[in-house]
């Protein structure tokens, strides 16, 4: 069996593990939905917006405020990330005609 051969007849992972995935790591939700450009995109802005916000703000700010940009998209990847999950792994029971 070749790996494109697994990967098409392979069903998704669970939208749990993805979660668990997204919120350990930041990207690998993506990665896991087979999405790789998308985490890459995200990666960049993540640490975009957390060294821009980290720049606009002073020293008497706290670490999370510091860095409040990349917080943002890092919370946006793990949303999108199970979001995605979630619809390939209805999408793959509907197809396999479980309920």
């Amino acid at each position: 069996m070749t790996s494109a051969s697994v990967s098409t007849t392979s069903r998704p992972p669970h939208p749990f593990f993805v979660l668990a995935a997204a919120l350990l790591l930041p990207g690998m939700g993506q990665v896991l939905n087979g999405m790789l450009v998308r985490a890459w995109i995200m990666l960049f802005f993540a640490l975009s917006l957390g060294v821009v916000s980290w720049h606009m703000t002073t020293p008497e700010h706290s670490f999370v405020g510091r860095h409040a940009g990349g917080f943002f998209v890092y919370a946006v990847m793990v949303m999108d990330a199970y979001v995605w999950a979630r619809y390939r792994h209805t999408l793959a029971r509907v197809r396999a005609g479980q309920r």
